[in-house]
């Protein structure tokens, strides 16, 4: 299959790669909350020596004026310019296990080309399998463990990972593309979205990160190092925690949120096969209201803001 070159350009110095690497993609875009993929990116960035292979033309794909790249002003003169990068990289896992990793922004244009463009890379470096991620606000608890939703052709993690599975319209990514794209050519993949509790979705949320890692390293067998995460991790819950017994507001919200979750919980592992127990949880829109009649109330005492 020809590579469809134009959106891109080779990295001169890049390593060889050998066949049936898994692809993992993380794009950040229409929505993350708790910073779970940017702050993998991040994450992966500093802890797997990414090796670029292919870096992709921004002024192609990126809208500048959406997402202005970062310049330096210092004193007297302009420094330090700091353009986006999207490219596909050769990392390695803390055990020395390669793998594909295609990061950085979701392109604001030419969306068909550059899924042609990951579909040929995906198949002149024989990708065994393609996994991507990406995170939304829902209305769960943070005392309770990340769920997701799984979408793709691997049945196994589905039935394994998916805790809500809704019939439903949404506004599309261009990780849900790819994934649309590489099921059509029956190619191995897994799209993970993990449910953050609303009321942190605007923070950077170091267990969403640690969630959005474990699922990819179900996927992949990889083992990914994430040491440094757990203490962030730590410290970040034990803020929250000081935050919300300070407000009874909060913590009758958040009460409520887990008894609702519990009970949907309870339903789901009695249902065979993993299927959903219907009138278990009050809808999203019946928490989302919930949730604007609390901030409403809330004291504007900036003191007494939200969980940043």
């Amino acid at each position: 299959m020809p590579f469809s070159g134009e959106l891109s350009e080779r990295v001169a110095s890049a390593p060889a790669v050998p066949d049936g690497l898994p692809l993992i993609v993380l794009l950040t875009g229409f929505t993350d909350a708790g910073s779970a993929v940017s702050g993998l990116i991040d994450h992966l960035q500093e802890t797997t020596s990414p090796q670029p292979l292919v870096v992709f033309d921004n002024d192609l794909l990126l809208d500048y004026r959406a997402r202005r790249p970062i310049i330096t002003f210092d004193q007297d003169h302009l420094t330090g310019f700091r353009p986006s990068r999207l490219e596909l990289s050769l990392a390695h896992d803390a055990l020395g296990q390669q793998f594909l990793l295609l990061s950085g922004y979701e392109p604001d244009f030419l969306w068909n080309a550059f899924s042609d463009a990951v579909q040929d890379l995906a198949a002149e470096y024989g990708a065994s399998s393609v996994t991507w991620a990406h995170s939304i606000a829902m209305p769960v608890p943070h005392t309770r463990p990340f769920g997701t939703t799984v979408s793709g052709t691997r049945s196994d993690l589905i039935a394994a990972h998916s805790v809500w599975r809704p019939r439903t319209q949404v506004p599309a990514t261009v990780g849900h593309l790819l994934e649309y794209r590489f099921a059509q050519s029956g190619a191995r993949v897994a799209g993970f979205v993990l449910l953050v509790p609303h009321y942190l979705a605007d923070t950077e949320h170091p267990g969403a990160v640690l969630a959005v890692a474990d699922r990819l390293m179900t996927a992949t067998g990889l083992v990914l190092t994430t040491d440094g995460l757990h203490e962030k991790e730590s410290e970040y819950l034990a803020r929250v925690d000081e935050q919300v017994q300070g407000n009874d507001e909060l913590r009758q919200m958040i009460s409520t949120l887990e008894q609702r979750h519990d009970a949907y919980m309870a339903g789901l592992s009695v249902e065979m096969g993993g299927g959903f127990a219907e009138g278990t949880l009050p809808s999203a829109d019946e928490l989302a209201a919930e949730l604007e009649r609390f901030l409403a109330s809330r004291p504007t005492d900036e003191d007494r803001g939200g969980l940043s």
